[in-house]
């Protein structure tokens, strides 16, 4: 009887010890890395306006509470979208991150929605040096003639530069120096820009990324430029001083000469006369 007491409470300590073990397992399970949801990332790194292909996708376990927003879990429906900005390998995919359904590849895919793409011809002073990279944002000067005078003028601010020459990558190793550059714009800013381009010469300024602060300002003329060092003013030459009036001559009035009365006196040979 005793045995038969002593093995009952053997096999249900048993039982009661699987149980924990099982559900200790499942509170484990939920609470690591390892129950976390799956979602398609890139398998490679993949340039902006590219279309993805299956290839260039995968679909890896993240953590349950550390899912990024918009995260995707379906990578049927990722292929043939496109890419408006560039993702590196294992990066997680997301709306964000592609152009609308059913755009093409290419630059088209990258311009926002009421804006237009134009190309600019740049040397390697232009284009500063190489530094105005996709992705970047620059100011436009325009130097030209106004009123017969040389003046230096920023037209367009905060500009966003989508492709540099023929590529819309972005490679920060290194500056590259190119010929053209192609700028994102409203459609008033790229008729702004064109005339600005046949007016005179243009210039790239590169800006901050997180700076918003306007860059307004009257421009740049010789006379601003040179007025720190510009030459004294002669001073006005002293007024001549007036002739002093002519003083009025006097005339003295010359009293008329009073008649004489002479008296003739003969001495011998001798004749005098004496006037009185």
């Amino acid at each position: 009887m005793k045995n038969r007491r002593a093995l009952l409470m053997m096999a249900l300590a048993v039982v009661f010890g699987l149980a924990a073990v099982a559900l200790a397992s499942r509170w484990l399970l939920r609470q690591t890395p390892g129950g976390a949801n799956k979602i398609i990332v890139a398998a490679t790194d993949v340039s902006l306006g590219q279309r993805l292909t299956p290839e260039m996708l995968k679909q890896i376990e993240w953590p349950a509470d550390s899912l990024p927003r918009g995260a995707l879990n379906d990578s049927s429906k990722l292929v043939g979208r496109v890419l408006k900005s560039s993702v590196l390998r294992d990066e997680p995919l997301s709306e964000a991150k592609l152009a609308p359904a059913g755009t093409l590849g290419g630059l088209s895919a990258l311009i926002a929605e009421g804006k237009r793409a134009i190309t600019v011809r740049v040397n390697d002073v232009v284009g500063v040096a190489g530094f105005a990279l996709p992705g970047n944002f620059v100011d436009i000067i325009v130097n030209t003639q106004s009123n017969d005078s040389a003046i230096s003028k920023i037209v367009l601010e905060r500009i966003l530069v989508l492709a540099v020459a023929q590529e819309v990558g972005r490679d920060e190793t290194k500056p590259r120096v190119v010929n053209a550059v192609t700028l994102e714009v409203t459609p008033a800013q790229a008729e702004n820009l064109d005339l600005a381009r046949s007016v005179g010469s243009l210039s790239l300024v590169l800006c901050n990324q997180v700076d918003p602060r306007p860059g307004t300002t009257e421009g740049a003329t010789k006379g601003t430029l040179l007025g720190a060092r510009a030459q004294p003013a002669v001073p006005p030459a002293p007024a001549a001083e007036a002739p002093a009036p002519a003083r009025p001559r006097v005339q003295v009035a010359t009293a008329a000469p009073r008649a004489r009365s002479c008296v003739g006196v003969i001495a011998g040979v001798q004749r005098t006369q004496e006037c009185l």
